[in-house]
């Protein structure tokens, strides 16, 4: 099968969906490719702070995402052998401290609302498998696989959305530095029990984050840190003294964390880095959100970077397009806007990681 548009997205999470969205309306043949079949796919950063937040606003989409279903964030506590200690509350004038929406509401939202315009196309199961070039040695497509069908696709610019595994970014060949944390994350996910109050909730245990986020729909989801490389040798351990540790922690989640963790295999690990990479864009092609720059889960930056990125491409596309010139020059304007932005929330990212104890210090009573 052969196809044609204006610009490729590769990656339809919610940066690529946002992106193929704002294209598409602005009358720019667009084609999202997304190599899962669906989009209720694992997921776990799912937290919108007030930029990615206003994003949404600016579209019109928020009230929209907000009818599929999200929950505000009323407060963060520091919790210090069954108390809280610390406690950070919206700021002046703002509903939340944060805003859980699950990947499958804001996606449909921005799908939906994309996929009225004849020149918008998305087609999931569909991998990328290596990039078409132009006389000139500049991007000018992708071939892919659907299924059992290979696909070409002709574009002008080919955008790689598709994560930190990036393949766009591997077939571009642009260098990226990986950088490491310290630390992995074991994630699960519990019912909330009954009264359960909508609200981040942390605690220090044994020298490591133990955080509970809440979320729309009734469940809490559980992140905690260990250090790095660590879980092979912890999953040959006993899991019930690792268990007992997150219940004397938050007594009132005993029942739920017994019935709904009951081994290692209902935990999910997390590989922590960031990466920076040089350069976001060649001749004809462009990488963005975690592609061009990971971010590690402290904070809740990576879903609000990607909504950014998508807002300030949109307008670069739609100029290199009006120009006809899809050059790395014309496109690296983006990488321009964004870069110290994102460079500035991975550095407060360490700070956060490295700070994180502090919150602990219980004042001494004269």
């Amino acid at each position: 099968m052969k196809m044609e548009s204006d610009v490729c997205i590769v990656g339809a999470g919610p940066g690529g969906a946002l992106l193929g969205y704002l294209l598409a309306k602005k009358g720019i043949s667009t084609i999202v490719l997304e190599r899962h079949m669906g989009i209720d796919k694992e997921f776990r950063g799912e937290h919108l702070n007030e930029d990615g937040e206003q994003v949404l606003k600016k579209y019109g989409l928020y009230n929209k995402v907000e009818q599929a279903g999200l929950l505000l964030m009323e407060r963060v506590e520091y919790w210090h052998y069954g108390k809280v200690i610390k406690t950070v509350t919206p700021a002046k004038g703002e509903r939340h401290v944060g805003i859980h929406v699950p990947q499958k509401n804001l996606l449909s939202v921005l799908i939906s609302e994309s996929e009225p315009f004849a020149n918008y196309k998305l087609m999931m199961g569909t991998k990328v498998t290596e990039f078409i070039f132009n006389k000139n040695g500049g991007v000018s497509g992708v071939k892919a696989t659907s299924g059992d069908q290979e696909v070409t696709i002709h574009s002008k610019i080919v955008v790689g959305a598709d994560g930190r595994f990036s393949t766009v970014r591997r077939l571009a060949e642009l260098p990226f530095t990986t950088i490491k944390h310290g630390y992995e994350l074991l994630w699960a996910k519990v019912p909330s029990p009954a009264g359960w109050e909508p609200t981040i909730k942390n605690a220090l245990i044994d020298g490591q984050q133990l955080a509970l986020f809440t979320q729309a729909g009734g469940f809490i989801q559980i992140g905690w840190n260990i250090e790095e490389d660590s879980y092979p040798t912890l999953i040959k351990q006993s899991f019930s003294p690792f268990i007992e540790r997150v219940i004397a922690a938050f007594p009132e989640l005993a029942e739920t964390v017994c019935n709904s963790i009951q081994s290692w295999n209902d935990f999910i690990l997390l590989k922590v880095q960031s990466c920076q990479c040089p350069t976001w864009v060649k001749d004809g092609v462009v990488i963005m959100g975690d592609a061009a720059h990971t971010m590690s889960p402290s904070g809740a930056f990576g879903i609000n970077c990607a909504l950014l990125d998508a807002d300030v491409l949109a307008e670069v596309i739609n100029k290199a397009l009006d120009k006809q010139d899809v050059s790395a020059a014309e496109l690296k304007q983006f990488e321009f806007t964004r870069r110290e932005d994102v460079e500035r929330l991975q550095k407060l990212q360490f700070e956060i990681e490295t700070t994180y104890q502090e919150n602990f210090v219980v004042p001494v009573m004269s």
